[in-house]
């Protein structure tokens, strides 16, 4: 289960930045997470609340935002919505396609004060 990991990653680089910027507490934290990720949402929500027991984002409300797969086909060059890393073209069949979008994981945002 590295969403265990990954949300540890984030509640650290969270409270470390809060502490430059002299905050007391952390009032929300703000990932996106690309369908084509293997990342677990409900997995990572989970273990925020492990991850944050105990530090100033304890209370923090853990916003998770969803970013659907898309691939542009190196044949015929349309894009379309992908849900899994092996797609083939809607319009053409070709298997050649390059993914765009949805294999990102970023923390992307934080409320303190």
């Amino acid at each position: 289960m590295h969403e265990l990991s990954l949300t540890q990653s984030i509640v650290e680089l969270a409270i470390e930045h809060a502490n430059r910027e002299k905050a007391v507490t952390i009032r929300s934290i703000t990932v996106e997470i690309g369908a084509l990720s293997g990342v677990v949402a409900d997995a990572m929500e989970f273990a925020f609340d492990v991850c944050s027991k105990g530090t100033m984002a304890e209370s923090a409300r853990f916003e998770i935002r969803h970013i659907p797969g898309r691939g542009r086909c190196l044949e015929c060059h349309e894009e379309s919505e992908l849900e899994t890393l092996t797609h083939i073209c809607p319009l053409c069949g070709c298997l050649a396609l390059e993914t765009i979008e949805g294999q990102e994981m970023k923390f992307t945002e934080m409320e303190i004060d």
